[in-house]
Protein backbone atom coordinates (compact mmCIF):
# COMPACT_ATOMS: atom_id res chain seq x y z
CA UNK A 1 0.00 0.00 0.00
CA UNK A 2 1.43 3.36 -1.04
CA UNK A 3 0.78 6.27 1.31
CA UNK A 4 1.60 9.77 0.07
CA UNK A 5 1.77 12.75 2.46
CA UNK A 6 1.47 15.83 0.25
CA UNK A 7 2.27 18.59 2.75
CA UNK A 8 4.19 16.87 5.51
CA UNK A 9 5.93 20.07 6.59
CA UNK A 10 2.75 20.85 8.54
CA UNK A 11 3.68 18.09 11.00
CA UNK A 12 7.08 19.56 11.80
CA UNK A 13 9.26 17.09 13.69
CA UNK A 14 6.40 14.77 14.71
CA UNK A 15 7.30 11.11 14.19
CA UNK A 16 5.66 9.34 11.26
CA UNK A 17 6.91 5.87 12.26
CA UNK A 18 3.44 4.47 13.02
CA UNK A 19 2.22 5.44 9.56
CA UNK A 20 5.42 4.27 7.85
CA UNK A 21 4.90 0.82 9.37
CA UNK A 22 1.64 0.46 7.43
CA UNK A 23 3.03 0.66 3.91
CA UNK A 24 5.32 2.58 1.59
CA UNK A 25 5.23 6.13 2.95
CA UNK A 26 6.39 8.97 0.71
CA UNK A 27 6.46 12.45 2.27
CA UNK A 28 6.64 15.76 0.40
CA UNK A 29 7.14 18.96 2.43
CA UNK A 30 4.53 20.77 0.32
CA UNK A 31 2.70 20.34 -2.98
CA UNK A 32 1.14 22.68 -5.48
CA UNK A 33 -2.14 21.55 -7.05
CA UNK A 34 -0.26 20.38 -10.12
CA UNK A 35 2.40 18.57 -8.07
CA UNK A 36 -0.27 16.93 -5.93
CA UNK A 37 -2.00 15.48 -8.98
CA UNK A 38 1.27 14.00 -10.21
CA UNK A 39 2.23 12.60 -6.81
CA UNK A 40 -1.05 10.77 -6.12
CA UNK A 41 -1.33 8.99 -9.47
CA UNK A 42 -0.22 5.67 -7.94
CA UNK A 43 -1.22 6.31 -4.31
CA UNK A 44 -3.66 4.19 -2.33
CA UNK A 45 -3.85 6.67 0.55
CA UNK A 46 -3.31 10.44 0.43
CA UNK A 47 -2.56 12.40 3.58
CA UNK A 48 -2.96 16.15 3.35
CA UNK A 49 -3.53 19.26 5.41
CA UNK A 50 -4.33 22.14 3.04
CA UNK A 51 -4.12 20.54 -0.41
CA UNK A 52 -7.53 20.67 -2.11
CA UNK A 53 -9.22 17.44 -3.08
CA UNK A 54 -11.43 18.21 -6.09
CA UNK A 55 -12.40 16.55 -9.36
CA UNK A 56 -9.01 17.18 -10.98
CA UNK A 57 -7.26 15.68 -7.96
CA UNK A 58 -9.43 12.56 -7.94
CA UNK A 59 -9.23 12.14 -11.72
CA UNK A 60 -5.45 12.00 -11.39
CA UNK A 61 -5.57 9.28 -8.72
CA UNK A 62 -7.27 6.15 -10.12
CA UNK A 63 -5.89 3.92 -7.34
CA UNK A 64 -6.85 6.22 -4.49
CA UNK A 65 -9.01 4.58 -1.83
CA UNK A 66 -8.59 6.89 1.15
CA UNK A 67 -7.98 10.57 1.91
CA UNK A 68 -6.70 11.25 5.42
CA UNK A 69 -6.93 14.84 6.62
CA UNK A 70 -3.95 15.81 8.80
CA UNK A 71 -6.22 17.69 11.16
CA UNK A 72 -9.90 18.09 11.97
CA UNK A 73 -11.34 20.54 9.43
CA UNK A 74 -12.12 19.08 6.00
CA UNK A 75 -13.16 22.25 4.15
CA UNK A 76 -10.44 21.50 1.58
CA UNK A 77 -11.99 18.16 0.61
CA UNK A 78 -14.99 17.62 -1.70
CA UNK A 79 -16.45 14.94 0.54
CA UNK A 80 -19.51 14.31 -1.62
CA UNK A 81 -17.40 13.69 -4.71
CA UNK A 82 -15.13 11.38 -2.75
CA UNK A 83 -18.18 9.38 -1.64
CA UNK A 84 -19.34 9.11 -5.25
CA UNK A 85 -15.89 7.84 -6.25
CA UNK A 86 -15.75 5.35 -3.39
CA UNK A 87 -12.89 7.21 -1.70
CA UNK A 88 -13.00 7.11 2.10
CA UNK A 89 -12.44 10.43 3.89
CA UNK A 90 -11.19 10.53 7.47
CA UNK A 91 -9.96 13.22 9.83
CA UNK A 92 -8.75 13.20 13.44
CA UNK A 93 -11.04 14.81 15.97
CA UNK A 94 -10.19 16.10 19.46
CA UNK A 95 -6.42 15.69 19.18
CA UNK A 96 -5.82 19.42 19.77
CA UNK A 97 -8.51 20.26 22.35
CA UNK A 98 -6.08 20.98 25.18
CA UNK A 99 -3.62 22.73 22.87
CA UNK A 100 -6.21 25.11 21.40
CA UNK A 101 -7.77 25.82 24.78
CA UNK A 102 -4.35 26.70 26.17
CA UNK A 103 -3.64 29.03 23.25
CA UNK A 104 -7.01 30.73 23.64
CA UNK A 105 -6.21 31.37 27.29
CA UNK A 106 -2.71 32.56 26.43
CA UNK A 107 -4.37 35.23 24.30
CA UNK A 108 -7.08 36.06 26.84
CA UNK A 109 -4.51 36.53 29.60
CA UNK A 110 -2.17 38.53 27.36
CA UNK A 111 -4.97 40.84 26.28
CA UNK A 112 -6.42 41.42 29.72
CA UNK A 113 -3.05 41.29 31.49
CA UNK A 114 -1.11 43.48 28.98
CA UNK A 115 1.80 41.01 29.03
CA UNK A 116 3.43 42.25 25.83
CA UNK A 117 3.16 45.89 26.85
CA UNK A 118 4.81 45.27 30.21
CA UNK A 119 7.62 43.27 28.58
CA UNK A 120 8.32 46.16 26.20
CA UNK A 121 7.98 48.72 29.00
CA UNK A 122 10.78 47.06 30.95
CA UNK A 123 13.12 45.98 28.13
CA UNK A 124 12.92 49.37 26.38
CA UNK A 125 14.24 51.07 29.49
CA UNK A 126 11.00 53.00 30.06
CA UNK A 127 10.52 51.32 33.44
CA UNK A 128 14.04 52.21 34.53
CA UNK A 129 13.31 55.86 33.72
CA UNK A 130 9.87 55.76 35.36
CA UNK A 131 9.38 58.15 38.30
CA UNK A 132 7.60 55.45 40.36
CA UNK A 133 7.92 51.70 40.84
CA UNK A 134 4.82 50.79 38.76
CA UNK A 135 3.51 51.49 35.25
CA UNK A 136 0.70 53.66 36.61
CA UNK A 137 -0.57 54.66 33.15
CA UNK A 138 -1.45 51.13 32.01
CA UNK A 139 -3.37 49.07 34.60
CA UNK A 140 -4.51 45.60 33.57
CA UNK A 141 -8.01 44.10 33.69
CA UNK A 142 -9.00 41.64 36.41
CA UNK A 143 -11.12 38.86 34.90
CA UNK A 144 -12.69 37.46 38.06
CA UNK A 145 -16.37 38.34 38.02
CA UNK A 146 -16.32 39.16 34.32
CA UNK A 147 -18.31 37.33 31.64
CA UNK A 148 -16.76 35.05 29.03
CA UNK A 149 -18.89 34.53 25.94
CA UNK A 150 -18.05 31.46 23.88
CA UNK A 151 -19.06 31.10 20.23
CA UNK A 152 -19.38 27.36 19.68
CA UNK A 153 -19.61 25.16 22.78
CA UNK A 154 -18.01 21.97 21.49
CA UNK A 155 -15.18 20.09 23.20
CA UNK A 156 -12.75 23.03 22.94
CA UNK A 157 -15.34 25.58 24.00
CA UNK A 158 -16.20 23.51 27.04
CA UNK A 159 -12.53 23.18 27.98
CA UNK A 160 -12.12 26.96 27.72
CA UNK A 161 -15.26 27.40 29.84
CA UNK A 162 -13.93 25.15 32.62
CA UNK A 163 -10.75 27.20 32.82
CA UNK A 164 -12.83 30.39 32.95
CA UNK A 165 -14.66 29.03 35.99
CA UNK A 166 -11.32 28.54 37.75
CA UNK A 167 -10.65 32.25 37.22
CA UNK A 168 -14.04 33.13 38.68
CA UNK A 169 -15.67 34.15 35.40
CA UNK A 170 -19.29 33.75 34.40
CA UNK A 171 -19.74 31.77 31.18
CA UNK A 172 -22.41 32.10 28.49
CA UNK A 173 -22.39 30.74 24.95
CA UNK A 174 -23.93 31.03 21.53
CA UNK A 175 -24.66 27.84 19.58
CA UNK A 176 -23.82 28.40 15.91
CA UNK A 177 -25.71 25.24 14.96
CA UNK A 178 -28.88 26.40 16.67
CA UNK A 179 -28.86 23.35 18.93
CA UNK A 180 -27.76 24.04 22.50
CA UNK A 181 -26.39 20.65 23.54
CA UNK A 182 -24.34 21.90 26.49
CA UNK A 183 -26.53 22.34 29.57
CA UNK A 184 -23.79 23.39 31.99
CA UNK A 185 -23.84 27.01 30.84
CA UNK A 186 -26.57 29.41 29.66
CA UNK A 187 -27.16 29.40 25.91
CA UNK A 188 -28.00 32.89 24.64
CA UNK A 189 -28.62 34.68 21.37
CA UNK A 190 -25.70 36.18 19.51
CA UNK A 191 -26.85 39.69 20.34
CA UNK A 192 -27.05 38.90 24.05
CA UNK A 193 -23.62 37.34 23.98
CA UNK A 194 -22.16 40.39 22.24
CA UNK A 195 -23.76 42.82 24.68
CA UNK A 196 -22.96 40.99 27.92
CA UNK A 197 -19.49 39.53 27.33
CA UNK A 198 -16.26 41.08 28.58
CA UNK A 199 -14.30 38.53 26.55
CA UNK A 200 -15.55 36.59 23.52
CA UNK A 201 -13.70 33.46 22.42
CA UNK A 202 -14.53 31.79 19.09
CA UNK A 203 -14.47 27.98 18.88
CA UNK A 204 -16.77 27.23 15.96
CA UNK A 205 -16.26 25.59 12.55
CA UNK A 206 -16.31 27.70 9.40
CA UNK A 207 -19.50 27.12 7.43
CA UNK A 208 -22.45 28.97 5.90
CA UNK A 209 -23.76 29.83 9.38
CA UNK A 210 -20.51 31.23 10.74
CA UNK A 211 -18.94 32.99 7.74
CA UNK A 212 -18.66 36.68 8.69
CA UNK A 213 -20.57 36.03 11.91
CA UNK A 214 -18.73 38.85 13.69
CA UNK A 215 -18.82 41.92 11.44
CA UNK A 216 -18.80 45.66 11.99
CA UNK A 217 -22.40 45.79 13.24
CA UNK A 218 -21.69 43.01 15.74
CA UNK A 219 -18.56 44.77 17.01
CA UNK A 220 -20.67 47.88 17.64
CA UNK A 221 -22.85 45.83 19.99
CA UNK A 222 -19.89 44.78 22.15
CA UNK A 223 -18.64 46.66 25.18
CA UNK A 224 -15.87 49.12 24.36
CA UNK A 225 -13.89 47.45 27.14
CA UNK A 226 -14.36 43.96 25.65
CA UNK A 227 -11.83 41.67 23.97
CA UNK A 228 -12.28 39.25 21.06
CA UNK A 229 -10.22 36.08 20.59
CA UNK A 230 -10.42 33.81 17.53
CA UNK A 231 -8.67 30.44 17.61
CA UNK A 232 -11.48 28.82 15.61
CA UNK A 233 -11.40 29.52 11.89
CA UNK A 234 -10.45 32.55 9.83
CA UNK A 235 -13.39 34.42 8.37
CA UNK A 236 -15.74 33.93 11.29
CA UNK A 237 -14.66 37.39 12.40
CA UNK A 238 -14.61 39.66 9.34
CA UNK A 239 -11.00 40.86 9.07
CA UNK A 240 -11.69 44.21 7.40
CA UNK A 241 -14.45 45.01 9.89
CA UNK A 242 -12.25 43.97 12.80
CA UNK A 243 -9.39 46.20 11.64
CA UNK A 244 -11.77 49.13 11.35
CA UNK A 245 -13.44 48.37 14.67
CA UNK A 246 -10.13 48.18 16.50
CA UNK A 247 -8.93 51.47 15.08
CA UNK A 248 -12.23 53.12 15.99
CA UNK A 249 -12.08 51.73 19.51
CA UNK A 250 -15.30 49.74 19.23
CA UNK A 251 -13.61 47.10 21.38
CA UNK A 252 -10.51 47.25 23.56
CA UNK A 253 -8.52 44.59 21.75
CA UNK A 254 -8.41 41.32 19.87
CA UNK A 255 -6.18 38.29 19.36
CA UNK A 256 -6.14 36.10 16.27
CA UNK A 257 -4.60 32.72 15.51
CA UNK A 258 -6.50 32.04 12.27
CA UNK A 259 -6.99 34.03 9.07
CA UNK A 260 -8.95 33.93 5.82
CA UNK A 261 -5.73 33.55 3.83
CA UNK A 262 -2.82 31.74 5.49
CA UNK A 263 -0.09 32.77 5.84
CA UNK A 264 -1.52 36.24 6.49
CA UNK A 265 -0.80 38.52 3.48
CA UNK A 266 1.37 41.56 4.12
CA UNK A 267 -1.32 43.78 2.61
CA UNK A 268 -4.00 42.57 5.02
CA UNK A 269 -5.78 45.46 6.80
CA UNK A 270 -4.89 43.69 10.04
CA UNK A 271 -1.22 44.45 9.33
CA UNK A 272 -1.80 48.17 8.91
CA UNK A 273 -3.73 49.29 11.98
CA UNK A 274 -3.48 52.83 13.28
CA UNK A 275 -3.50 51.22 16.72
CA UNK A 276 -1.49 47.99 16.33
CA UNK A 277 -1.17 47.68 20.10
CA UNK A 278 -4.82 46.60 20.18
CA UNK A 279 -4.20 43.39 18.23
CA UNK A 280 -2.18 40.30 19.13
CA UNK A 281 -1.24 37.76 16.45
CA UNK A 282 -0.18 34.14 16.49
CA UNK A 283 0.59 32.14 13.31
CA UNK A 284 -2.17 29.45 13.33
CA UNK A 285 -0.24 27.73 16.08
CA UNK A 286 -3.02 26.70 18.49
CA UNK A 287 -3.14 23.11 17.22
CA UNK A 288 0.62 22.77 16.98
CA UNK A 289 1.89 21.72 20.40
CA UNK A 290 4.32 18.79 20.40
CA UNK A 291 1.79 16.70 22.25
CA UNK A 292 -1.09 17.53 19.88
CA UNK A 293 0.96 16.65 16.80
CA UNK A 294 1.95 13.34 18.35
CA UNK A 295 -1.72 12.55 18.99
CA UNK A 296 -2.57 13.61 15.44
CA UNK A 297 0.07 11.29 13.94
CA UNK A 298 -1.21 8.38 16.03
CA UNK A 299 -4.80 9.17 15.10
CA UNK A 300 -3.97 9.18 11.39
CA UNK A 301 -2.10 5.90 11.76
CA UNK A 302 -5.09 4.35 13.52
CA UNK A 303 -7.45 5.39 10.71
CA UNK A 304 -5.13 4.04 8.01
CA UNK A 305 -4.57 0.80 9.92
CA UNK A 306 -8.32 0.28 10.31
CA UNK A 307 -8.79 0.95 6.59
CA UNK A 308 -6.00 -1.48 5.71
CA UNK A 309 -7.53 -4.18 7.90
CA UNK A 310 -11.00 -3.66 6.43
CA UNK A 311 -12.60 -2.17 9.53
CA UNK A 312 -13.67 1.03 7.72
Amino acid sequence: MKIVFLDAISMGDASMHEIAALGELVCYPSSTAEEARERVKDADVAILNKVKVDKAFLDAAPRLKMVQEAGTGINNIDVKLCEERGVLVRNVAAYSTDSVAQTAWMHILNLTGRAFHYQEFVTSGAYSRNPVHVDYAHPFTEISGKTLGIVGMGAIGQKVAKIAEAFGMEVIYYSTSGTSHCKEYPSVSLDELLEKSDVISIHAPYNERTAGLIGYEQLKKMKRSAFLVNTGRGGIADEKALALGLDEGLIAGAALDVYVTEPLPLDSPLMHLKHPERLIFSPHIAWYSKEARARLASGMALNIRRFKEGEL
